[in-house]
């Protein structure tokens, strides 16, 4: 299962309803890149593949491949800001290390 903290899900409510977005779900990968290996990415998607993982979380859909998922699995997804900077963060207990700076994982 991978869930959504309520500020997250608020704030996901809050760019759909700016972007016109409402009713699309959110597309959560994990992919391939960064200083540590991997990054996350998520946005807005409309498409479902046949194979993808589908979670509900806070009301908002949830749309993970099965790659991604294996990655995932457990994973709390909660919003922050803080004076440098506001973001996603991902609280994910699969991680064996993160870089310096943040942005990205190894597993």
């Amino acid at each position: 299962m991978i869930t959504l903290t309520e500020k997250a899900a608020t704030k996901v409510n809050e760019i759909a309803s700016e972007e016109g977005l409402e009713g699309q779900g959110l597309r959560l990968r994990v992919v391939g890149g960064g200083c540590a290996g991997f990054t996350y990415d998520l946005y807005f998607e409309t498409e479902v593949g046949d194979l993808d993982e589908l979670f509900e979380s806070r009301g908002i859909k949830l749309y993970v491949d099965p790659l991604s998922f294996q990655y995932l699995e457990s994973t709390e997804i909660d919003y922050v800001e803080s004076l440098h900077a506001a973001g996603f963060k991902f609280n994910n207990p699969n991680t064996t290390g993160s870089c310096g700076c943040g942005n990205s994982v190894s597993f």
